[in-house]
């Protein structure tokens, strides 16, 4: 797990789970939920689809020194977005990149997340 933050420190996802083999990868999100606080970081890709999804998320597209390409705001069920130059893509729960700020050029940090005691 890792947390993300945005330039200014606010934190964008408190628990991102990294997607980074062919399967995770390829389940993404698919029979899942997020928590308000939660997220996922798909790499590598470029690209993501929402088919078989049941709620919108936010889509983060990012380089691959985590600097913001394009923000999807609320994408729905059943549609797909890409960006050509794109390392990553991080899926957050809808809203919650307006609630933070986050945009082009933003340089995201992620972060160990600390452990519960």
């Amino acid at each position: 797990m890792q947390t993300v933050r945005t330039p200014e420190g606010a934190v964008l996802c408190a628990r991102c789970s990294v997607a980074a083999t062919p399967r995770t990868r390829l389940r993404g999100l698919l029979g899942r939920t997020l928590a308000p606080d939660e997220g996922l970081l798909i790499r590598p890709t470029n690209a993501i689809h929402m088919f078989f999804m049941a709620y919108p998320i936010d889509v983060v597209f990012l380089d691959r020194d985590s600097r913001v390409l394009r923000v999807v705001e609320a994408l729905a069920p059943w549609r797909a977005a890409a960006c050509r130059r794109a390392r990553s893509v991080l899926e957050l729960p809808a809203g919650a990149c307006a609630r933070v700020g986050v945009g082009p050029d933003d340089v995201l940090t992620f972060t160990p997340s600390e452990r519960p005691a």
